[in-house]
């Protein structure tokens, strides 16, 4: 708390001493912020029915905002659906899939050789021409090597890791993962930035805590534009805590996470009015996939009343809490059923921004700014209307959603051989024929569900109804089009090596952290699920 303080004694002399010469203006463009969790489950919150209630900042935040129960990502796995959210694209045209196996989650290990392609145009690279001033705190996830970091991709400012937290490791066959600031690592988990596997204790929440509000108090001084893009990671197992959140919540350590998170969400908040610039600050909560319930009780979160979760295509692994808040603008505690998706991100930034989405490539995002400032003339005469929802796993089109009917052209939950060893993507939730354990085919009769009265996708419509022929008819010709229009990027995730590891890292010199790497020899990386 001792930089919580110096930051409060800061904007305090400002306010006293005069530093600010005029009261700071709701000029255009806003800030943005984005909360983007990891594996935080929409079932999670106490605003959508989390008996416990233990997120009350975040349950302020929707009653101070905008919920929207029907947001969707792009991917049920981290590296993509983050992909999609930068570049407003889906992962099969961003090159964030593999082609090894069919319909396989990929993501970035270490051993990865591939990360976010040069040729895509990521948001913070937009938002320059604006004149903001960018900054990722946490998990980037989108390439380790140094191409693909963060500072090459448009961020001016970077405090987190390229990699998941998984580890310790021995460091002679596999490093443990670096945590940079800015272009060079500072240390690495489980070394200099600590992360306890057996009590679950970590100060890495606070960290980022820290290292966001500084970033905001930095530009607001500054009189500049920001865009802050918030990654925080202590909801993806191994879930992690600090001390004075530890055993606190009912739910156990995964619960313990969630209380800080929403703790540290409440501070940045708090920390915009302290400064005067909430209502010039957008502000976006939601969660890069569902709650990951395969890890069981202690390591993961809830998807509330939907099926499955994280690395599926079912309603668990791909709908999201979202809250958009921004005080002046939002109206307050409304709720909005648009069908939205984390690639809107993307389109809805620049927008407000004041700038245009690039014209040289198809986008999947689309601008929802409409529904945000509730301007419902406006809405009627956008795309926004009956726009589907496609739910991609890997290079295939598993799902579509049109309005409230949800067709499934391919199931498939995880492999046998996996579930025989207790890997179970769907605990106490097996729908016959739907949570199949084999890639199940249904392109000539997909399966479609109501997702208004059977969000739980347990009682698919008959066939034989009326009903069904309809919903058919119209998400036929939408498939159809989406399928004869789209144009794969070249995947990025084919490719693993043990040499390009994170060996070396800039900064291991200074720090004596260097690590010798193996010779280079390459494979198709193995894709389980």
């Amino acid at each position: 708390m001792y930089v919580w303080a110096i930051q409060t004694l800061t904007v305090f002399c400002i306010l006293i001493c005069g530093g600010w010469t005029e009261e700071p203006s709701n000029v255009s463009p806003p800030n943005i912020i984005i909360m983007l969790m990891d594996d935080m489950g929409w079932g999670d919150l106490g605003v959508f029915g989390q008996p416990s209630k233990e997120t009350p900042n975040l349950d302020a935040m929707a009653a101070q905002g905008l919920l929207l129960p029907n947001f969707y990502t792009a991917n049920p796995l981290c590296s993509p659906s983050r992909a999609a959210l930068l570049t407003g694209r889906l992962p099969v045209r961003n090159g964030f899939y593999t082609t090894n196996a069919h319909a396989r989650n990929a993501y970035t290990p270490q051993e990865i050789v591939g990360g976010i392609s040069k040729d895509e145009i990521l948001l913070p690279q937009m938002l320059k021409k604006k004149g903001y001033v960018s900054k990722i705190v946490g998990k980037w996830h989108l390439g380790h090597r140094e191409q693909y970091l963060p500072l090459e991709r448009g961020f001016d400012e970077w405090f987190g890791a390229p990699n998941c937290h998984f580890g310790p490791y021995n460091s002679s066959s596999k490093p443990n993962i670096p945590v940079y600031n800015n272009s060079e690592m500072v240390g690495r988990y489980y070394e200099e930035f600590k992360i306890n596997r057996k009590t679950g204790e970590s100060n890495l929440t606070q960290i980022y805590l820290e290292e966001g509000l500084d970033f905001i108090l930095r530009q607001t001084q500054a009189h500049r534009p920001f865009f802050l893009y918030w990654a925080a990671d202590a909801t993806h197992s191994p879930v992690y805590a600090s001390r004075r959140f530890l055993g606190k919540s009912q739910r156990g350590r995964y619960g313990d996470a969630v209380m800080e998170l929403d703790y540290s969400i409440g501070k940045i908040l708090s920390w915009l009015r302290t400064l005067a610039i909430e209502q010039n600050t957008f502000v976006f909560f939601t969660s890069d996939n569902g709650a990951a319930v395969m890890s069981g009780p202690n390591e993961s979160g809830s998807n509330g009343p939907f099926l499955c979760g994280k690395e599926t295509t079912f309603e668990g692994g791909m709908r999201e809490p979202a809250i958009a808040w921004w005080p002046g603008h939002i109206p307050q505690g409304t709720v909005s059923f648009q069908l939205a998706s984390v690639m809107d991100l993307y389109s809805t930034s620049l927008a407000l921004a004041g700038l245009s989405v690039p014209d040289d490539r198809v986008l999947d995002g689309l601008d929802l700014t409409p529904v945000l400032l509730n301007h419902p003339h406006t809405l009627r005469n956008t795309s926004l209307t009956d726009r589907p929802i496609f739910y991609y796993r890997g290079n295939e089109m598993m799902a579509v959603r049109l309005g409230p009917y949800k067709a499934h052209y391919w199931t498939w939950s995880n492999s046998w051989e996996e579930f025989k060893t207790g890997i179970n993507f769907c605990p106490g939730q097996e729908v016959p024929g739907v949570t199949t354990h084999i890639q199940k085919e249904h392109t000539l009769q997909p399966i479609i569900f109501h997702l208004g009265r059977d969000p739980g996708e347990k009682y698919p419509i008959s066939v034989l109804t009326k009903e069904y022929q309809d919903a058919l008819s119209r998400i036929s010709p939408v498939v159809e089009q989406h399928k004869q229009t789209l144009v794969p990027g070249a995947p990025q995730l084919n490719l693993c090596d043990l040499a390009v590891m994170n060996w070396a890292p800039a900064g291991c010199e200074r720090l004596g952290k260097c690590l010798k790497a193996p010779k280079s020899e390459p494979w198709k990386c193995d894709w389980p699920h």
